[in-house]
């Protein structure tokens, strides 16, 4: 029985017979990148404003925490 051509040729180098149409150019890839790496500082930055603001409203727990962890990296060395 012979193969079909026409299914030969699609399951190629595109995996699952996908077009060089539905890729992502690589215009569109740096475009991506910039965006996410620009929204990731932006929730950076706010995450550090956030934690600093906790620290200054809730001075005790902040020390609590902050004596919590060093406990915690002390019993973990070696």
């Amino acid at each position: 029985m012979k193969s079909n051509p026409t299914r030969a040729t699609t399951a190629g180098a595109g995996g699952s017979g996908s077009t060089d149409e539905s890729r992502p150019t690589a215009e569109t890839d740096a475009e991506t990148d910039a965006a996410r790496r620009k929204r990731r500082a932006v929730f950076l930055r706010e995450l550090a404003e956030a934690r600093e603001l906790r620290a200054r409203v809730q001075p005790r727990r902040t020390k609590e925490r902050r004596m919590r962890e060093a406990l915690r990296m002390r019993t973990f060395r070696t």
